[in-house]
């Protein structure tokens, strides 16, 4: 018997893979299987994905639905791994519980998400001698690998399958194994986005067709930014829509951010004279996008927006990406490449609001800058880009492209742009910083 085990913690990912399904992406097995996790700090009170409007559209693709949360229950999805010496005996019982056979001819296939941390991890180190194929849910492929992969997992992933969602740039995503990136049809992820719209709860087909889109991400969540710092940036959202002259405005939050911060754009509309519509279902963005057609979609950094430009045409702007590219920390997160690449090639709200004008990258250019910021990421996991980066930041590094660069981190490296090593301490001493901080506000204060 021939299983095929599909892994998914999105809604967003279980329609990529009902795409790929659909564009005949996987080859015939006895059996597929949809296996769901809930990540969410608590999953108890979270919604999971096949509890969301539009998930009873891809079922059909996939012969069982599966809980990872319910197998390993009390143990939480995005915490738990085996220990070594275990993974025989959960093996063992998760083939006699799913039914995937106990012979060695019975064929097992994992096709996965973010394999380089918990849960995926945990189910491809579960069946260690299943080939894997991995799908990019989102951005982040486009980056080098969050973390440096056992390669007893990493060698057997086969090939990488992501939707073009930055045309002409290529994954980095498991590249260091030789995995080979292979494109999702566009049309077919638009088709099944069209059959999840079709259930979108009745808050989504009462919003206002052609209004501004406002996209929350619960960004405090990942310890980015403090609650307030978040409830301000959906404020400045609400603002710059208005500047740019909308008067009808939905607002989608994240599925668990705190009511608060509904309210408190709420109080800013009805101020600046808008009419707000905050959805208090769940949805994907995509499905918003099928029905309501937004004139203007804007977010912080989320894979949402480049769907919205690349799929459908839809006007985009961006906001807060400033802020946090000095807050997303270690420099290695794996939120940089995201944050970088809709900082570059998005315009900013306010900016737009203003009139001012905006030109993204080329191509070439944007792989110059992606391939450069990975190399800074994991230069332990790709030295290669080592002669590449030098070349891009000694032609490159200018105002507009430093801030995706920390200087301590060009320093750290030996590479163009970073502190003279006579300087490289005073970053570090306090005692300077804090001559520099009162120089700076005497200046200030001659200049006003």
């Amino acid at each position: 018997m021939r299983t095929q085990i599909f892994f998914a913690s999105t809604l967003y990912g279980a329609a990529t893979l009902a795409a790929a399904v659909d564009a005949d992406h996987f080859e015939p097995a006895d059996q597929r299987l949809l296996l769901v996790s809930n990540n969410a700090a608590n999953p108890e009170t979270a919604p999971s994905l096949d509890t969301m409007p539009g998930f009873e559209r891809l079922r059909g693709r996939f012969d069982r639905l599966l809980s990872w949360n319910e197998t390993i229950r009390p143990l939480h999805p995005a915490g738990w791994s085996p220990r070594g010496d275990d993974v025989p005996l959960w093996e063992r019982y998760l083939r006699l519980l799913w039914g995937l056979g106990e012979g060695p001819e019975d064929e097992i296939t994992l096709v996965l998400e973010s394999i380089q941390v918990e849960p995926a991890l945990a189910v491809a180190r579960l069946f260690p001698d299943a080939p894997i194929e991995v799908y990019a849910d989102g951005l982040m492929s486009y980056g080098p690998t969050r973390n440096k992969l056992d390669p007893l997992v990493g060698s057997r992933a086969r090939r990488l399958l992501h939707l073009d969602l930055v045309p002409g740039l290529t994954p980095m995503l498991l590249s260091e194994f030789g995995v080979e990136p292979e494109l999702v049809s566009t049309d077919a992820f638009r088709a099944v986005l069209a059959e999840v719209a079709r259930d979108v709860p009745t808050s989504v087909t009462e919003a206002p067709t052609g209004a501004a889109l406002l996209l929350g991400q619960y960004l405090s969540a990942l310890d980015i930014l403090s609650p307030d710092e978040e409830e301000r940036l959906h404020l400045r959202m609400l603002r710059g829509a208005a500047a740019r002259g909308h008067r009808e405005v939905v607002f989608k939050p994240h599925p668990v951010a705190p009511a608060r911060w509904s309210r408190a754009l709420e109080k800013e509309a009805g101020e600046l004279g808008v009419d707000l519509t905050v959805l208090d279902s769940p949805v994907l963005a995509e499905a918003l996008y099928e029905r309501m057609r937004p004139a203007l979609v804007v977010g912080c950094f989320s894979t949402a927006l480049l769907t919205a430009s690349a799929f459908y045409g839809l006007p985009v702007a961006r906001t807060g990406t400033e802020l946090l590219l000095e807050r997303v920390t270690p420099y290695q997160n794996s939120n940089r490449v995201p944050v970088t690449l809709v900082d570059a090639l998005l315009p900013e709200l306010e900016a737009e609001a203003a009139g001012a004008g905006f030109t993204p990258p080329s191509a070439r250019e944007l792989t110059g800058l992606i391939r450069a910021v990975g190399f800074c990421m994991q230069p332990q996991i790709h030295p290669q880009l080592r002669p590449e980066a030098e070349r891009y930041l000694a032609a490159s590094l200018s105002p507009a492209t430093r801030r995706y660069f920390k200087r301590r981190r060009l320093t750290a490296l030996a590479l163009p742009g970073a502190v003279p090593r006579q300087f490289a301490f005073v970053p570090r001493n306090r005692a300077v910083r804090r001559v520099a901080r009162r120089a700076r506000a005497l200046k200030r204060a001659a200049l006003g």
